[in-house]
């Protein structure tokens, strides 16, 4: 399913005039939910309907509209190690977070390697990553219960995974490409919450983040092994097929619902994206549809304060 979004002051170089722009958002699947489209002073986000009705969080998803980078990094680019200029990488933060509703200085950002690391986060973090360095790496995950800090996970077609626990007021934030989703860094985040905090899987709200679909995403014979270890037999009819050229088509939306089953998230508490990067490159940073050339979006979500 295809919508045409119109935006309004979108893009252009610091102090200049932004240009409107209409940008095609392809829906994965028409008949299922979407996530919710917003547009705040030409800066363009995603929401989950889920987790638009809790009250006590904010979250997020970037788009690539709404900034000031240029080049391969039109517009809303959120790396500062790609190649951008940092003076429009730092814009970029301010103005995504006003639209959002959060400080940028009260982000505190992973160091993802593709390990299934998760940390607890406290308020010792802030900021780390934006205003100040990190004095921690190999970090895919995190977790807190500090209101006013914000999560920060980064994207060009691996997997977000969100995590909210309403009751114990505990939010998570995890980065899942395919290591990740074998290591099931998933349910590695769910068990830390546990752990730290105290909180019930059948509690908790999860969602699968936008990310690359199974139709565009072909990978190799090892990498479909590793699946294999990782997921019961039953499952792999869903998680992948193969090709006559000895590729194969994974799905990593699948792999990741069925690791929130397993961990004890309830069916009716899982959203998934209806999102893919690779198939909206006007939209959304993607790996695989740029050769590489591009960005980063940004995962956010943390308590209000």
């Amino acid at each position: 399913m295809k919508e045409i979004l119109s935006v309004s002051g979108c893009g252009g170089n610091l102090g200049e005039k932004q240009m409107d722009k209409m940008v095609e958002i392809k829906w994965h699947d028409k008949n299922a939910q979407k996530m919710t489209v917003h547009n705040k002073n030409g800066v363009v986000y995603l929401t989950y309907p889920a987790l638009d009705s809790q009250e006590e969080i904010i979250h997020g998803f970037s788009t690539r509209l709404g900034g000031v980078s240029q080049g391969i990094y039109t517009s809303m680019n959120l790396s500062f190690t790609r190649g951008d200029e940092e003076k429009a990488v730092r814009e970029n933060y301010d103005r995504l977070a006003a639209a959002i509703g959060f400080c940028a200085e009260d982000i505190v950002t992973s160091d993802q390697t593709h390990t299934a690391n998760v940390r607890k986060v406290t308020a010792e973090d802030r900021g780390k990553g934006i205003t100040g360095p990190r004095d921690y790496t190999d970090v895919d995950g995190m977790i807190t219960d500090v209101p006013g800090l914000i999560l920060a996970t980064f994207y060009a077609d691996c997997v977000p995974l969100y995590f909210v626990d309403p009751k114990r007021r505990v939010v998570g934030l995890s980065h899942s490409g395919w290591r990740g989703t074998v290591q099931k860094i998933g349910n590695v985040t769910i068990r830390k919450m546990t752990e730290e905090y105290g909180c019930d899987p059948g509690d908790i709200l999860a969602a699968v983040g936008p990310s690359i679909c199974q139709e565009c995403y072909e990978v190799s014979e090892d990498v479909i092994e590793r699946v294999k270890n990782a997921f019961d037999r039953k499952y792999w009819d869903g998680l992948f097929y193969g090709k006559a050229d000895g590729k194969y088509q994974l799905n990593l939306w699948e792999a990741n619902r069925i690791v929130f089953l397993e961990s004890g998230i309830q069916p009716e508490h899982i959203s998934l994206p209806n999102l893919c990067t690779c198939c909206n490159p006007e939209l959304l940073f993607s790996h695989r549809a740029s050769h590489g050339k591009r960005g980063n979006l940004g995962a956010f979500l943390g308590l209000k304060k």
